[in-house]
């Protein structure tokens, strides 16, 4: 009774294969048939969008000779006016947000004919404030100079609908490919059959560079400017544009 099974079981399963993939064997050979070759077109299609959101990354960092707690006391107490200043103007209901990065606090040495002394204590880390209020970073990081941050470490546009944005230039650039293939399969006296393959990417280049600026920088311009009683009106910064690209790479069928 058991052989009787394993072979009737046996038997089934031979039977099922060439009907599970007889169908697709069938269309490629008819395929094979009408195909004469195919064509490789590619079509990038950019813009220019002016970003919308920004991330500011704001150094704080303290040291103090005698006290690690000193050090780190100080650097709260800092750290604590920069953030009471940003989140007046961040929309957390927007995606907004402010947090700490980076927090490190350590003794530092001096080293001497191969010895090691103590000569202090230092403490920093980084606020990182993520915006959409990109018409108020400029005034965020003259405040937060002010208040005592010590570097401005990075500042980087970028665009909250970047996926919108790839799609419709995708779609753009996908007909573009089209296109050029039924222009080259015409002028060899064929015609487009279908996709082989087809490729995208898409990316940003934002040609913004990180900025840094520094506290004593910025405090010699301070003095400066009210020794020749001058205003200052705080840093100019620029947002630009962000140019976005769409690649496509595609191969046609040709009959």
């Amino acid at each position: 009774m058991k052989k009787i099974i394993v072979v009737s079981l046996l038997g089934a399963l031979l039977f099922s294969v060439p009907f599970m993939f007889s169908p697709v064997s069938a269309i490629n050979t008819e395929f094979d048939k009408v195909s004469k070759g195919y064509v490789n077109v590619s079509y990038t299609a950019e813009k220019e969008v002016a970003p919308d959101t920004v991330e500011v990354s704001i150094a704080i960092k303290t040291s103090d000779k005698s006290s690690m707690q000193t050090a780190v006391k100080k650097n709260k107490e800092i750290s604590d006016k920069v953030y009471e200043y940003v989140k007046t103007f961040i929309t957390p209901a927007n995606g907004d947000y402010v947090k700490t990065s980076n927090y490190s606090a350590s003794p530092e040495y001096i080293y001497n004919s191969g010895k090691r002394t103590l000569s202090g204590y230092n403490v920093s880390n980084n606020i990182i404030v993520h915006t959409k209020s990109v018409d108020k970073i400029s005034t965020a990081i003259d405040k937060s100079i002010t208040l005592g941050a010590t570097n401005i470490d990075s500042l980087i546009f970028s665009l909250s609908n970047k996926d919108e944005v790839c799609s419709d230039l995708l779609s753009n650039a996908t007909k573009q490919t089209k296109k050029r293939a039924d222009i080259v399969a015409a002028a060899a006296g064929s015609s487009v059959a279908g996709i082989k393959s087809i490729d995208t990417s898409c990316s940003l280049n934002n040609t913004n560079r990180p900025v840094y600026y520094r506290n004593a920088l910025m405090s010699a311009k301070s003095m400066d400017m009210e020794a020749s009683g001058a205003a200052d009106n705080g840093v100019n910064i620029e947002s630009g544009v962000i140019k976005v690209y769409s690649n496509v790479n595609a191969s046609y069928y040709l009959k």
